[in-house]
């Protein structure tokens, strides 16, 4: 039997909590990022461009939550 699905309700998404999904991701990885760097040798300090990246991101993605809000249209 196939499910319908209907593509034209809005789904109920809250971005406060994918924000502080995307925030706690980048908090777990980035050391991991770090460390993998140091156990390789260490030579480029290649982080240096990941790191910045996506903290620049994470700034984003705060604006477009708390800062500009969208107002719900439905």
């Amino acid at each position: 039997m196939k499910q319908q699905i209907n593509y034209d309700l809005p789904v109920s998404v809250d971005p406060k909590k994918g924000f502080r999904i995307h925030l706690l991701v980048f908090v777990i990885v980035t050391p991991i990022i770090w460390l993998v760097w140091y156990l390789t040798g260490s030579a480029y300090p290649w982080p240096l461009w990941s790191t910045p990246a996506w903290a620049i991101g994470i700034v984003f993605h705060y604006l477009g939550v708390y800062v500009f809000k969208k107002s719900k249209v439905y």
